[in-house]
Parts: C-alpha cells; structure tokens; sequence
C-alpha cells in the first residue's frame, strides 16, 4: 500500500534534528490532525524556524560537492563563426535519493535529476546525440528557435535507439529541455529536463555564475509533490550553503519544472535582484521575489551588500518546508 504524503514528511521529520524540524513536525501533525501537544499551542513556533536548518545536521542527502556540475556552469565563450558544440545525453532509469532516506524511482539524463546544464553562444551550431537505454520512449524538446524536425515532438526514440538534434543556437537567454513524449506530465515529473544556456554574441559582464533548476518530487505516485528542491534534493543547499562573494555579481540562470504545482517561486532574503524575464533582453525588475509556471525562465543578477547568511526560498510555505530553501554564504 502507497503512503500517503504525510507520511512522506513524517519520515523527512524523524531524519531531522528535533529543534531544527519543529516546523515540518508541526505541518506533519496538523495534516494528519494529530492531538495537540501539551502545554501552549504557540510553544512551537517559539523554536527554531525552518530559518535555522543550516550545516551538518539539515536532513539532505548527498556529499558537500555533489551538486557542483549541476550548480556551476561551463564558461560562457565569446561569439565565433563556424563553431560546433557537442553535447552526449543517455536517458536511463535509476533510483536516487530525493530526501533523507527516501527513494525515487527517476527517469534520467546521464544520470541526475536535472540533467546535465547545456550551453552554446548564439549562432553556435548545437550538436546533441541523444541515446535512450530507458525502459520507455523518449525525446529532447528544446526551448527556443529550431526546424520542426528537431523539436522532439514527433522523433520519438524508442529504448535502444538514437537520434541526433541538431539546429543553430537561438535566441540568447536561458532556456530549457525536456522530454516530449506522452503521458508528458509523468516524463516530466520523473526528472527528464535540463537547462539550456544560449549566451549573446559578446558574453555578459563577468559573474559568479550558478545555475537553478526548481525540482518537485512525487514519491508515492498520488499526482502530488512530496518533496521540492532546487537542482535535485530537499534542503541540500541549507546544508551546503553556497559560497559567494560580495565584491562581484552573482548571476543565476532559474528555471522552473515543477510538475503538478501551476506556480513555483524565488525569494531572497536581505537584498534585492535584477530579473530579466527570459534573459533575452536588457529590461529587468528589480525585485526580491520571481513567480514562474512551469517552463518559465529567466536570469537574476544580485550585488549583495551586505556579508553574511542570506536565505533563499520558494514563497510557498509548504514548499520551503519540503525542501526547496538553501543560503547564500556571502564574504568578502
């Protein structure tokens, strides 16, 4: 018999840290309208918040550089006429670890939910081998401008079979993939997708660059999110804060797949951000919170100004509280 999602977050709890998990604990117990506990029913909130999950003792699986290929991307390379960039993508089955000690029978793109980060500048020639060694049908839908054999709409590749996409690189921005093959939703949702980076002509000012995918997990197969995260699993950038420095700009290309949620979000806490919608365009707002359906994407540029511990988060309580927040540990 499936669990249900309280049950999910219950086993999310119980790998948690008592004071730390006080929040999940809570969401946990009132979702399966637990007895109240002894004593003043506001107690709890006068402990830990979600705000203080940070460092060791955060229930997220994997090690401190696990994520870095998925987190950093390749370096952005000035326009040249003629250039072919060459990508390889196998699309198999495999069980990864999306919470503590919850497993997730995923569909993949060399191996990781997302897939491995793709980049070209414009004009570039994009060349990408596709292999399927899955146990279904698969393709790579591209976002941006392409002919309409390769959009992966109709190439659909059988297990053991290959095809090759291959288009000039267009617009610039940040953009996505996907697989297209039918029921779209679950290839979606079992983790095929990936971020596309088409950079302009001359490459943007220099950056601290990073790349987020916002991910969401249904772990007992109900249609629902159990768990969420940014670049794979829950809570695993509070427990790896991510490093920066306040001297120079730090650039995040943001996409959203979540499947099932019609909106996910990002916030910043304790500064604003530049958001280019799409990052095809010099317009920005400036702004400490994005909405973005899935598929939408765009580019955040902050200059932080102050040192510190800076949280990050879905807007989205119940998200945050699944998984999908993590720190910016900004120095000089």
């Amino acid at each position: 018999m499936a669990k249900s999602r309280v049950t999910r977050r219950q086993l999310l709890v119980a790998a948690a840290p008592a004071a730390a998990a006080l929040p999940l604990a809570k969401l946990a117990l009132d979702e399966a309208k637990a007895a109240p506990p002894t004593g003043h029913e506001g107690m709890a909130m006068d402990g830990a918040s979600h705000a203080a999950m940070i460092g060791a003792d955060v229930p997220a699986p994997g090690g401190p550089n696990e994520r870095d290929a998925l987190l950093h991307p390749p370096k952005a390379l000035a326009r040249k006429p003629g250039r072919v960039r060459e990508y390889s993508l196998l699309a198999y089955d495999r069980v990864i670890e999306v919470a503590k000690g919850v497993s997730f029978s995923a569909w993949t793109y060399n191996g990781s939910v997302p897939g491995p980060i793709i980049r070209a500048t414009e004009d570039d020639l994009l060349r990408v081998t596709f292999t399927n060694a899955g146990s279904h049908p698969h393709t790579i839908h591209f976002h941006g401008i392409h002919p309409a054999n390769m959009d992966g709409v109709f190439e659909i590749v059988d297990p053991g079979g290959s095809y090759t996409y291959e288009f000039t690189a267009r617009p610039y921005g940040m953009h996505l993939y996907h697989c297209h093959s039918t029921p779209l939703k679950k290839h979606i949702a079992k983790g095929l997708y990936g971020a596309l980076i088409i950079d302009p002509p001359k490459p943007r000012p220099p950056a601290q660059e990073l790349v987020m995918v916002l991910t969401g997990f249904d772990t007992d197969g109900d249609g629902e999110n159990n768990f969420y995260g940014v670049n794979g699993p829950a809570f695993y950038h509070a427990k790896y804060p991510i490093r920066v420095r306040r001297s120079q700009t730090v650039r995040i290309y943001l996409a959203n797949l979540t499947e099932f949620d019609p909106i996910n979000s990002f916030h910043l806490h304790g500064d604003f951000f530049r958001y280019y919608p799409t990052g095809s365009s010099d317009l920005f707002e400036y702004t400490d919170t994005v909405m973005l359906c899935q598929g939408q994407r765009g580019i955040i540029e902050i200059d932080f100004h102050n040192t510190g511990r800076f949280m990050f988060h879905a807007h989205q309580s119940e998200f945050t509280e699944l998984g999908w927040m993590g720190f910016f540990e900004v120095v000089d």
